[in-house]
């Protein structure tokens, strides 16, 4: 059950994210394991893995087992808090896998891979893990693959490879391609097109679903009848499979909201029929995503607030000039779920002063916040690397991993990413070690959101600077028709050497997943984005752009879907404000024909 210590292999022991105190000595070695354990497997190359024996294993019923129970597979890495909470949001307990044993005994078994492929197959071979993994799937018992748990029953990858697999499907992971204008990575809510009576996905119907990844499993003549579903994304690929009990999906149900929960239902009740079904959608794209940001920070009497800059700054204009509060961020973040926000964003605009994992209201909010939300979340601000007052250095790996496992998808990385990109693009060197390298190398580009802020820097002539100037749709105070966009850092309090489209270019070889572009000079103007910038850095980069700075109206969302390339649109006061409410928001986009979730 939940009080069952935690799995050997995990890299922080939740029971260990106490309310109010936390003693970073609780940190496991599993990260720098993750990183340095080789594969200790090998196989021919159409073979399924080679295994000592497993004549050994047995499947036998735990004489302690529940149908309330399940038993889920945690090697450590990323977000499976989330996972977690929707299994208990629908009523069952929770077994963690301690040895090879507990697999061999689960009644079902849940398997939310995350992370990077090779270092999941090191840990899963290590722990003895897959080979008990193996045995249990040849035997059709009850499984659901997640993300990387589909992924991982293939043959190899190419993901920091070639990288051995499980060997019990057909088919090599490979990279989506590019080359044809397709972003990567795959980020955002897609339609499935449903092959074979799949049960688990009886109730998705034409509904988004959510998908965040750069590597897909083909479909095959060899691997025809694993296949219950496919995405178009440039080509079509394998979204779920199944065989007899067997699942997986590559999409995440657990951050699908409503259609998401239904599809973990059908797993856990399968002779269930719905209480509430999912709203029938129209879904045969990828969609645009509307994000809700919610600026986090403690106010002057010490309570964490949501609040709003103007140009960055967010205090109120009066004599006390206190913070501007908006509301409570974890009821805030609840009331966007519900509103239909596709991702809740937090940003903690005080992370870049105070070490950010002993800001344990910001973890807590995460915790609180994935109880009840079933969308992605990501959290930026402080994710850097660290020395506190003792002298102890902690990595910004320990510090992402922390964020990680109280409940964030995805980690927003602001003013090092700027310092990183400036050495890479002095030395043109990858050293590996920045936060940017670290975090995406463990977890995946996907996990890694780098946000810029920028502001303009009106020009007469492109050739005064030596970085990427644009003419500007509105010409500068002195009627200057060019501008280029200078980064800044410490929350846009100091300006740096290097341009918005120079940053951006460096960061996505850096290994940055996604780009969340605001405009200093738009923030809180409510007069649109700055489409001139989010076209220049949408067209220039293959990953997906969130706009982010300006939004005021409904029209300037579908305004900076058709004039650049940008994937989400992100907006905070308005929302805040119920000056534009979120359904409005995608009401508008559908009438005009721009595909978003319902």
């Amino acid at each position: 059950m939940e009080a069952a210590p935690q799995p050997p292999f995990a890299s922080v022991s939740d029971s260990r994210l106490n309310r109010n105190t936390r003693s970073f000595s609780s940190f496991s070695s599993s990260s720098s394991l993750l990183l340095s354990r080789k594969n200790a497997f090998y196989r021919n190359k159409h073979s399924r893995v080679k295994f000592k024996s497993s004549s050994t294993l047995c499947l036998r019923a735990s004489s302690s087992s529940s149908d309330s129970v399940v038993t889920l597979l945690d090697y450590g890495a990323g977000n499976v808090r989330s996972v977690r909470n929707a299994i208990r949001f629908l009523g069952f307990d929770i077994k963690d896998v301690q040895t090879p044993e507990d697999i061999l005994n689960a009644n079902r078994l849940i398997f939310p891979g995350v992370g990077a492929f090779a270092a999941a197959m090191d840990v899963l071979n290590k722990t003895g893990m897959a080979e008990a993994l193996c045995t249990y799937i040849e035997k059709d018992r009850p499984f659901l693959g997640i993300c990387l748990g589909l992924q991982l029953l293939f043959e190899s990858s190419e993901e920091n490879g070639p990288v051995n697999g499980l060997g019990l499907i057909p088919g090599v992971v490979g990279r989506f391609d590019s080359s044809g204008g397709f972003r990567v990575p795959h980020i955002g809510w897609n339609a499935l097109q449903i092959t074979k009576d799949s049960e688990i996905l009886d109730d998705v119907g034409n509904c988004h679903v959510y998908f965040v990844h750069s590597y897909r499993a083909m479909p095959s003549e060899d691997n025809k009848e694993w296949v219950s579903s496919t995405c178009n994304y440039g080509d079509k690929f394998i979204a779920s499979i199944r065989r007899g009990n067997v699942h997986a999906v590559q999409f995440h149900p657990e951050k699908s909201g409503d259609v998401g929960l239904s599809v973990l239902r059908r797993f856990l009740y399968p002779e269930s029929t719905m209480l509430k079904k999912p709203t029938e959608g129209k879904a045969s794209q990828l969609a645009k995503r509307v994000i809700a940001c919610l600026d986090v920070r403690a106010n002057d009497k010490g309570d964490l607030v949501v609040t709003k800059g103007d140009q960055y700054d967010v205090r109120e204009n009066t004599k006390e000039n206190e913070v501007r509060n908006l509301g409570k961020p974890v009821e805030l973040a609840g009331q966007y779920y519900k509103d239909g926000a596709d991702e809740i964003s937090f940003l903690n605009i005080i992370g870049f002063r105070d070490f950010p994992l002993g800001d344990l209201p910001m973890l807590q909010v995460l915790r609180l916040t994935s109880e009840n939300v079933f969308v992605p979340l990501t959290v930026g601000g402080g994710i850097r690397d660290f020395t506190d007052a003792n002298g102890r250095y902690y990595s910004s790996l320990e510090v992402a991993s922390e964020y990680f496992r109280s409940g964030a998808d995805k980690i927003s990385i602001g003013s090092d990413a700027v310092y990183v990109a400036e050495e890479y693009l002095k030395t043109g060197v990858k050293t590996g070690k920045s936060s940017l390298e670290q975090i995406s190398r463990v977890y995946g580009n996907q996990a890694v959101v780098v946000s810029i802020d920028p502001r303009r820097v009106y020009l007469n002539n492109p050739d005064d600077v030596e970085f990427k100037a644009i003419r500007v749709t509105n010409p500068g105070p002195n009627g200057e028709e060019y501008a280029w966009y200078q980064c800044t850092v410490s929350g846009g309090r100091e300006g740096r050497q290097i341009g918005a489209y120079e940053l951006a270019k460096a960061v996505e070889e850096l290994g940055a997943g996604e780009i969340l572009l605001n405009c200093i000079d738009c923030d809180g103007q409510g007069k649109g984005f700055d489409v001139d910038l989010i076209k220049l850095i949408s067209d220039a980069v293959s990953i997906p752009v969130i706009a982010s700075s300006g939004a005021g109206a409904v029209e300037h969302f579908s305004e900076v879907f058709r004039k650049t390339n940008a994937s989400a649109a992100l907006a905070a006061g308005i929302f805040h404000r119920k000056e534009v409410p979120i359904q409005s928001v995608k009401e508008h986009l559908f009438k005009g024909g721009i595909e978003i979730r319902i």
